[in-house]
């Protein structure tokens, strides 16, 4: 099996322009990209870039609507469509979705039930698009603080209460290190739940080979388990975003991690 990687433009580029950015991603090796608020781009730019450039998107994210609140889920819902035909637009096949943050005073199981029943409302949306919603657990402890999902078990036990191959999850090891570590047992265990994977450095969110953890061998247990999806580099770089991008694939391949 191989791996696809794909960068997201606003984290390793952060600040630079977007469509050049584009051009350096390609440059570097790369034939995918993501990135994350579409209602604040020039969308049209980017899809004559991509087109241009024969890229792929792999992801963009959806509004940040919260589900833990029942009362926010028409909002949600009408975010979601917008965001799949802008998807759909730019062929596009995933959206992640953060879920929102910890409502106080509410118990959790009311929460996680209100997550449940908004995203089921959404799985009709998804089948007819063809498209893939990923819910996204986050670290509290560093960058996220109050948000609601912050263990990937609860996040699995969501996909699997909603019941549908259209609703997994993307696994940030970056933010699940932080949280709880046991990357490559919980991967494994979990691989029919994950839809898309994120990747950075811990600690510092900075390039994948640096930090604690040894990713080549992350990567051989995600190829092993047969995965097809995108990994995502979602990191900020402490060196050159292009020189970094080339050292990063350079890396996996004399790691021997085979890409697609």
């Amino acid at each position: 099996m191989t791996l696809k990687f794909s960068v997201s433009i606003e984290a390793v580029y952060a600040g630079k322009d977007f469509v050049q950015s584009m051009v350096e991603v390609k440059r570097a090796g790369f034939n995918a990209f993501e990135f994350w608020i579409w209602w604040e781009k020039d969308l049209y730019a980017i899809k004559a870039a991509k087109e241009a450039l024969q890229l792929t998107l792999a992801s963009i994210v959806t509004k940040f609507i919260s589900l833990t609140d029942p009362s926010k889920r028409q909002e949600y819902v009408e975010g979601l469509k917008q965001t799949i035909a802008v998807a759909q637009m730019l062929g596009c096949s995933h959206i992640i979705s953060q879920v929102g943050q910890e409502m106080p005073g509410v118990p959790r199981e009311e929460q996680h039930s209100s997550i449940v029943e908004g995203l089921r409302v959404c799985v009709p949306l998804l089948r007819q698009a063809g498209m893939m919603l990923v819910i996204e657990p986050l670290n509290t402890q560093v960058d996220h603080p109050g948000y609601y999902l912050y263990h990937s078990d609860e996040a699995f036990q969501i996909v699997d209460e909603v019941g549908s191959p259209y609703v997994r999850v993307v696994f940030d090891i970056y933010h699940m290190q932080i949280m709880e570590g046991n990357i490559i047992s919980t991967i494994t265990r979990n691989i029919d739940k994950i839809g898309y994977f994120h990747v950075a450095g811990v600690p510092g969110r900075h390039e994948p080979y640096t930090g604690e953890l040894y990713y080549l061998n992350i990567f051989k247990a995600i190829e092993a388990t047969g995965f097809r999806g995108y990994v995502g580099l979602e990191y900020f770089p402490m060196e050159d975003a292009a020189l970094g991008l080339m050292k990063f694939l350079n890396w996996v391949k004399s790691g021997g991690i085979r890409l697609d």
